[in-house]
């Protein structure tokens, strides 16, 4: 029997309530192109063993990223995570534990957010990080909206290499709230004049490096740029391994810097949950959205952590929040400090490299094969190809020789005349003989 507990009339009440005249009025947001038309095409009804079958059928048409040489990157990375990092974070203590609204008994929560913090703002060179976002897009956003506070203005400019869901969510965000967006066209080559676009109404530029193509950039001029107009550099990545081997973006003048932690302790996940980093300068702290875990002394004078500067939060003044985000990604976050308390600094340094060289190799290969050209002068795991022919129909003849060969950027730009771009990630799981095959379906393919 179903259960189905609000009836008719209970239903028609609620949507008066809110003058709505059905329910179709509460998803009048959402694009028409992005709403199902009708039901999907699914059994009514099963049992729970044929429901589990059938279920488990479907799923079985997906490849798994560790069943096939795995190219694929552009925003989430196949990485190696130590069987450990897994067994800890389901230890019970940590896999019930929740938003620590009493500090004073959830001192072990406490205590590896504090950590975490710690990390993030190491690994970026900032002063100060949060207790994680929910994910690298969302941050990314939220950093605008803090650039908007500390700026007093509204108008923000994203570069052309920003990864374009990145972006989407940045404009999905800035026009709930009316704010300005200035998007750069799509950059391969890492070519554009990004400091043309700021101007004395600028409260941030937005700049990804690697980019979503891949190329490096040197965030050091585009901060003194925005700096002299009284804008804000927000910094972005999407790879933080990449972080144990680049010049971090505090150190290229960055006022905050966002990404996504995924790489470091947390698989694939089909998308998610993933794990946002957030960092800052000191003197933006107050701005700062999501929780910060502080160290303190307790009444015997021994060490203990808080939650402080709580009114950022949405269970408190909440209409003096700096931000609406309502918990964190806080699992996510103890698997990322598990992980790189496990690497340290010179094993994310090795790491790096390990990665970089990979790359490096498969870029060597490609070198030589005919109807292919790869285009970044700079990369760390990552790079663009240019191939004959159409990008995504190549990576589905890929797909049906066992290899999945990288992110076709007509799926993220499908309007941007890119259609013969491939974006290709090369981690430390990769093998010779992974590189080889992805060569030789490159070819035959093309």
């Amino acid at each position: 029997m179903r259960y189905l507990p609000h009836s008719p009339q209970n239903r028609a009440d609620m949507l008066a309530k809110i003058g709505a005249s059905s329910i179709d009025d509460l998803f009048v947001d959402i694009p028409k192109d992005k709403l199902i038309d009708g039901l999907p095409d699914l059994p009514r009804h099963k049992g729970e063993i044929e429901v589990e079958r059938i279920l488990s059928t479907m799923a079985g048409r997906n490849a798994s990223a560790g069943s096939v040489p795995f190219f694929v990157g552009a925003g989430a990375y196949k990485h190696h995570v130590p069987a450990s990092v897994d067994h800890l974070i389901q230890r019970s203590e940590f896999l019930t534990s929740y938003t620590p609204y009493q500090p004073e008994i959830a001192q072990g929560t406490l205590q590896y957010m504090f950590e975490f913090q710690t990390q993030v703002a190491r690994l970026t060179s900032m002063d100060v990080a949060n207790a994680s976002m929910y994910d690298g897009s969302t941050g990314c956003a939220e950093a605008v909206l803090m650039a908007h506070r500390a700026t007093r203005r509204r108008k923000a400019v994203l570069s052309g290499g920003l990864h374009p869901h990145y972006a989407d969510v940045v404009r999905t965000v800035s026009d709930m709230a009316s704010d300005a967006v200035v998007t750069m066209a799509p950059d391969q080559l890492a070519s554009e004049n990004i400091i043309a676009a700021i101007d004395k109404e600028t409260s941030c530029v937005v700049v990804q490096s690697p980019d979503v193509f891949g190329n490096l950039r040197d965030l050091k001029p585009i901060a003194d740029a925005c700096h002299a107009n009284g804008a804000l550099l927000v910094a972005v990545f999407t790879e933080v391994v990449s972080l144990g081997l680049v010049t971090p973006p505090g150190e290229m003048g960055a006022d905050i810097v966002v990404g996504e932690g995924q790489s470091i302790g947390n698989a694939l996940n089909f998308g998610g949950p993933y794990v946002g980093l957030f960092a800052t300068r000191d003197k933006f702290v107050r701005q700062m959205p999501g929780r910060l875990c502080g160290e303190t002394v307790d009444a015997n004078g021994k060490r203990g952590f808080v939650l402080t500067l709580s009114t950022r939060e949405q269970h408190i003044r909440r209409e003096k929040a700096t931000s609406n985000i309502c918990t964190n990604s806080g699992l996510c976050a103890l698997a990322f400090t598990i992980h790189m308390t496990l690497l340290g600094g010179v094993g994310l340094e090795r790491l790096a490299r390990l990665n970089h060289a990979n790359a490096v190799k498969l870029a060597d290969m490609l070198k030589g094969v005919s109807g292919v050209e790869v285009l970044n002068k700079t990369f760390f795991n990552e790079f663009t190809l240019r191939v004959k022919g159409d990008a995504a129909a190549i990576i589905e003849k890929m797909a049906q020789v066992g290899v999945l060969g990288g992110v076709p950027v007509s799926r993220l730009l499908p309007n941007a005349g890119l259609d013969d771009l491939i974006i290709v990630a090369n981690t430390e799981v990769n093998t010779d003989d992974d590189r080889a095959a992805f060569v030789a379906a490159l070819k035959g393919a093309i």
